[in-house]
């Protein structure tokens, strides 16, 4: 019987005004925040697919609709707990997360302490077992335009 499972979480939003830029439950001073129905928050909702995944629990879309008023607006954070309560009532918990952030400003680096934080806290887990990054596409494409911000998330799952 597998005892260990990775799931693959990635997601993308565009950069629009009079939104906050919130990435992993840290609000980041930017003139542009991310569009979404909830906070739009893209390394949140990566790690939730991830998550979903590696419990083959299909992906945030089915758990969390958009046209479910009630997560207008939402923090992820909240998304995220209630996708771990799902793994968990499965059989399954994370183990590690790895997370790349992709994004050609605001600089992210200073904010990873506090985003490693808040998902560690949502998550039960030691900041230890948490890893998350940010690089830039050196101006290429749609994210090095400034227009949107994506995010890469591998989560180890393990049966509980």
């Amino acid at each position: 019987m597998i005892s260990v499972r990775v799931g693959i979480g990635i997601d993308v939003h565009r950069l629009k005004e009079g939104r906050k830029l919130i990435l992993g439950g840290v609000e980041i001073k930017h003139p542009l925040g991310l569009e979404g129905h909830s906070d739009g928050d893209v390394l949140t909702h990566a790690i939730i697919d991830g998550l979903l995944g590696g419990s083959a629990l299909g992906d945030i879309g089915v758990h969390f609709t958009s046209n479910n008023r009630s997560y207008s607006g939402i923090s992820s954070l909240i998304l995220l707990g209630c996708a771990l309560d799902k793994c968990i009532n499965s059989g399954w918990r994370p183990a590690f997360l790895d997370a790349t952030i992709i994004a050609q400003s605001p600089m992210l680096t200073p904010h990873v302490g506090d985003m490693k934080n808040e998902i560690a806290r949502v998550l039960s887990l030691p900041d230890t077992q948490i890893n998350i990054k940010s690089t830039t596409t050196d101006n290429l494409g749609y994210i090095g335009n400034g227009e949107g911000i994506a995010c890469h998330a591998v989560v180890t799952m393990e049966q509980t």
